[in-house]
């Protein structure tokens, strides 16, 4: 049971427009995983130029952390942490230059410990009892994880009334394709997808397809909007 005292209502208020505020920089942010750290700088150059500067590098390499550091100091890139599920991350990535943090679900000592730190904090949730456990924390923002396996546009359709308050960034499975009708979705903030660093281009350092595919997720918002 988490008996630590929460932080001040006010505090969470502030963590919680500044998660709203990210998450409407763009219409995605790009899920990334470096396993190579030459390859951090190009590519964050490379989906700011496309449009897409909200950055999530997930914590599943050996370089993740450094590849944060490396990143967070590319103009106009606003750099977060993925795959945080342990408080002891939290001090390592903030030392990183993360200025956000996401995480594929929650806990009480995980989500005591990132409203502690006061860095902006999307965790996940897959359920209604998830969803309603963090609003009771005062975390509005949540991620939808695995979106497509836990129902994805039908999930958030049927969530859309009962937990009105909620707005989500469904990442799992979403794709270029299936973007655009999420993001028409009143209580979809943005989306997370790996669609814009596909591993072949990465891996041939074709910085120019991974600006091209940012800029066609930038545009992703203007099109859903025009087209709902």
């Amino acid at each position: 049971m988490d008996t630590m005292i929460a932080p001040p209502a006010a505090g969470i208020e502030a963590m919680q427009a500044e998660v709203a505020r990210l998450c409407t920089l763009a219409p995605v942010i790009p899920v990334i995983v470096v396993e190579d750290l030459s390859q951090a700088v190009p590519m964050a150059q490379a989906l700011v130029a496309g449009g897409l500067p909200v950055l999530e590098v997930t914590l599943r390499s050996a370089v993740a952390l450094d590849a944060i550091a490396l990143m967070a100091k590319v103009p106009g890139a606003v750099v977060g942490a993925g795959t945080v599920v342990r408080p002891d991350q939290i001090a390592a990535v903030r030392a990183a230059g993360a200025r956000f943090m996401v995480s594929p679900g929650a806990y009480p000592e995980l989500v005591t410990a990132a409203l502690d730190s006061g860095i902006p904090f999307l965790p996940g949730a897959a359920t209604p009892s998830e969803m309603m456990a963090l609003l009771s924390r005062g975390i509005r923002h949540q991620k939808l994880f695995p979106a497509t396996v836990v129902g994805g546009l039908d999930m958030l359709k049927a969530l859309a009334s009962p937990l009105s308050a909620i707005r989500f960034c469904p990442t799992g499975g979403v794709t270029a394709e299936t973007a655009p009708t999420f993001l028409s979705l009143p209580n979809v903030l943005c989306v997370g997808g790996s669609w814009v660093t596909p591993k072949p281009a990465i891996q041939a350092g074709d910085w120019a397809t991974v600006e091209r595919l940012a800029r066609e997720a930038a545009a992703l918002r203007k099109s859903s909007v025009q087209g709902s």
